[in-house]
């Protein structure tokens, strides 16, 4: 079989540059045997998109399914391969097994020396009235992983739950996939640039804070309405994101809908409106919405199946976790426009986001502003660390002389080896809406103690101070004398670097 050369990515696919070297790779690799690989992601993310490119590029059979039943996805997916194989007459088959063995049959020695690419998208709509189809798949790629086949098959699907499970557990896909590849929203120095507010470091947060990273809520859903400046944001979230007849203004309804696991939505409303509102554990989850810990592990589990809630554990405390929103849109509902829907929906927009600045800021843009500056650590800002290894996360140190818990936005663990101990390399605090001072850094140095008291190693233990509204001259004048990381938006960015050296 014959490597065909990778094709360059299309000047339309913006960004995803790491998503379409695998799929070209995994596309073009010239093995004589079938190959299996799994695109998952949340709806909006463009996939469908991006497949579609990959197809044009290098040739082969794409099917997007359909909500129908079993006759009707079977009769559409009958005349969608009765075009690929140039039939004049659609073909009829009888059982999904009679289709799925044709499509395998296409990429049989004879029928070309190039890989064959199949891409059948949505594959969750499939599932669901041909529960039999993961296992007729499986059979196929056995088959041909003895037998030459020129078969690469990617299966794709929006319902995370759905996607995730066909390599789970006793799954029949479970140990068949060669690729296995999650379509994440835009990280938010490519968001910015995507909407095109790349110069403008406090626009670009506060946006990303309310539709995060996900390609399609620019131009698709809003026809490319970007705000034009900071002067314009409060105008542009009323117009959009809070008007009743914005796409946006349901969208988080939808995305919790459209998962297939999700039935009771309203428990599942209630559980991330208690994430929202600051109740980040099990147990304040269970005692907002008045259930007991116990009662709420399925919906938890299934939120974090789907990507819309996400389990971050605590880097200082074993066995302690919190819970956050991944997706910025659902936050923003559930804190912002949940408790005023009704006042939404009569069209008082811009009497709610006038009453709704201190919420946002505590609810919204505070815990996300935290989230980027750990994304801005794990990425972009990690050439600024003396290690290039470690936990990148936040935690809690308690203070027990002081009788209060310090708070640690950003910490970066290297975990023990060898019979060593764990060692800090990193404490960090975030402030959306303050101005840090002296009593930040003094802090952050009580937690330094703190650790080297518990027996974690902090001698290369940096310190930084993460703002969105700036520093004051004390503490500026305290970090460059004392090696202290001043970050702000501007550093978050790009569009400046720190200038502080950790030791």
């Amino acid at each position: 079989m014959q490597r065909r050369a990778s094709p360059a990515k299309p000047s339309r696919v913006y960004d995803r540059g790491g998503e379409w070297d695998a799929l070209t790779l995994f596309a073009n690799r010239p093995l004589p045997h079938a190959m299996l690989g799994i695109v998952s992601g949340r709806r909006r993310m463009g996939k469908t998109y991006l497949l579609r490119a990959l197809v044009e590029q290098c040739g082969g059979f794409y099917f997007g399914a359909t909500a129908g039943t079993e006759a009707e996805s079977l009769r559409q997916f009958s005349v969608a391969l009765a075009e690929q194989a140039g039939s004049p007459v659609p073909f009829s088959f009888a059982t999904w097994d009679d289709a799925i063995s044709y499509l395998f049959g296409l990429a049989v020695p004879g029928r070309g020396n190039n890989p064959f690419l199949v891409v059948i998208d949505e594959f969750p709509y499939l599932v669901k009235v041909a529960p039999e189809l993961p296992s007729l798949i499986q059979r196929m790629i056995d088959r041909f992983q003895i037998e030459e086949s020129s078969m690469r098959l990617l299966l794709c699907g929006s319902a995370m739950s759905v996607m995730g499970g066909l390599l789970a557990s006793t799954a029949p896909l479970r140990g068949r996939a060669q690729l296995e590849l999650v379509v994440r929203p835009f990280g938010y120095r490519a968001a910015a640039d995507f909407w095109g507010v790349a110069d403008d470091p406090e626009l670009a947060a506060r946006l990303h804070a309310v539709v995060g990273g996900t390609p399609a809520y620019r131009r698709q859903f809003l026809a490319d309405d970007v705000p034009a400046g900071m002067g314009d944001f409060d105008d542009w979230v009323c117009r959009t994101v809070l008007a009743p007849f914005s796409p946006l203004f349901r969208e988080a309804r939808y995305l919790l809908a459209e998962e297939a696991d999700i039935r009771d939505t309203a428990l599942y409303h209630s559980v991330l409106a208690a994430v929202a509102q600051g109740n980040t554990t099990r147990g304040g989850i269970a005692g907002y919405i008045g259930r007991k810990s116990v009662d709420i592990s399925h919906p938890l589990n299934v939120l974090e199946d789907s990507h819309l809630l996400v389990r971050e554990a605590d880097v200082f405390r074993a066995g302690k976790s919190q819970y956050r929103i991944t997706e910025p849109l659902i936050n923003f509902y559930e804190a912002v426009m949940r408790p005023s829907w009704a006042r939404l929906e009569s069209g008082q927009a811009t009497e709610v986001w006038a009453q709704s600045a201190a919420r946002f800021a505590a609810q919204v843009a505070g815990p996300h502003f935290e989230a980027l500056c750990r994304e801005y650590v794990l990425g972009p800002g990690r050439s600024l660390l003396n290690t290039s290894l470690g936990e990148v996360g936040s935690g809690v140190v308690t203070d027990s002389r002081e009788r209060r818990q310090i708070q640690i936005d950003v910490a970066v663990v290297e975990p023990g080896s060898g019979g060593g101990r764990p060692a800090v390399t990193l404490l960090g605090e975030a402030k959306w809406g303050t101005v840090m001072g002296v009593n930040h850094l003094e802090r952050l140095e009580r937690a330094r103690e703190l650790l080297a008291g518990r027996g974690m190693g902090t001698t290369r233990c940096g310190l930084a101070c993460f703002s969105a509204a700036g520093f004051s001259d004390a503490l500026r004048g305290q970090a460059e004398r004392r090696g202290v990381l001043l970050i702000g938006l501007d550093e978050l960015y790009g569009r400046s670097m720190p200038t502080a050296v950790l030791p």
